[in-house]
């Protein structure tokens, strides 16, 4: 008996687990998600979809209650109504039909054009002149040089709030996806290419950053977290990360290569010149141009 006790057990105990871990995964996903913007494109993501999701809701909300209400009327059970229909052509029924939902794509269409210009992630942001970040993907790790401050980190980016950063994007390995969701909309990073991102935060805080792409083992741990500060302390942590002692140069870049989750962040004082564009070249396969290195 104690022996069936003690293997029951664990099993009701998931099940009973279950419930909250959902509840926990929803909280979760509403702190860390668009829905809580902490910047002007994200909150501009959540403007779109409450629109989307009212037209949804009004293209939705009569078939989710008249299929119910019409399966109950014209139920076996209600022989007085049963339904014996005559057809004929209806003018208000056609109008029913095809009005509505022209307009609506019409309406869409209008929108989805005008919010995705809106949103285009190339859209330079206001705010003065953009923070210049360089974002390499590996695996399973981001790595992020400030060009024009001579540092680096690997799974920790800074920004200023207030301030937009302006984000170029490349992948030394496969193709991968920045997500961040309470600032910006999810990027593809492509070897031997670059896409742009421009983000902004409105307020202080630390906020997720991650890989949406699958990539293998480390995928669901290729994460990182972005440093919104306020005031002086941008660069108080530009400071900190200019007394690091490590340099980012070539030998710790085929270290950093190696497919490896990064147990913590990591921060290096100096770069070697041209790195992004070295990565670049490597993986495009196209030999670096001196002017690159320079």
């Amino acid at each position: 008996m104690i022996r069936r006790e003690q293997v029951r057990m664990p099993g009701a105990a998931r099940l009973a687990a279950l419930p909250l871990a959902f509840a926990l995964c929803g909280c979760s996903a509403l702190e860390h998600g668009f829905l809580n913007a902490a910047g002007p494109v994200a909150a501009d993501e959540r403007h779109l979809f409450i629109i989307v999701s009212i037209v949804l809701l009004f293209v939705a909300g009569p078939v989710l209650l008249l299929t119910p209400l019409f399966a109950w009327h014209y139920r076996l059970g209600n022989a007085a109504d049963s339904y014996k229909p005559k057809w004929n052509f209806s003018w208000w029924v056609e109008g029913l039909i095809w009005i509505p939902p022209t307009g609506i794509v019409i309406g869409l269409a209008v929108l989805l054009w005008t919010w995705t210009h809106v949103d285009d992630p190339y859209r330079k942001l206001a705010g003065g002149p953009p923070i210049e970040v360089e974002a390499i993907a590996l695996d399973w790790k981001w790595v992020f040089i400030y060009p024009d401050e001579g540092v680096a980190t690997v799974n920790q980016l800074a920004i200023p709030v207030g301030r937009p950063v302006h984000i170029r994007l490349t992948s030394g390995t496969v193709m991968q996806s920045l997500l961040i969701p309470q600032l910006a909309g999810q990027i593809y990073a492509m070897a031997g290419m670059t896409t742009e991102l421009n983000v902004a935060a409105s307020r202080p805080g630390q906020y997720l950053g991650q890989n949406t792409q699958y990539n293998g083992a480390g995928f669901a741990r290729q994460k990182f977290t972005v440093l919104a500060l306020r005031g002086n302390g941008y660069q108080a942590w530009l400071g900190r990360m200019r007394a690091a002692p490590q340099i980012l140069d070539q030998t710790v870049w085929h270290a950093l290569s190696q497919r490896a989750v990064a147990p913590r962040p990591l921060f290096f004082g100096a770069v070697q010149p041209g790195m992004f564009q070295r990565v670049l070249a490597q993986t495009s396969g196209m030999p670096m141009k001196p002017k690159d290195a320079r």
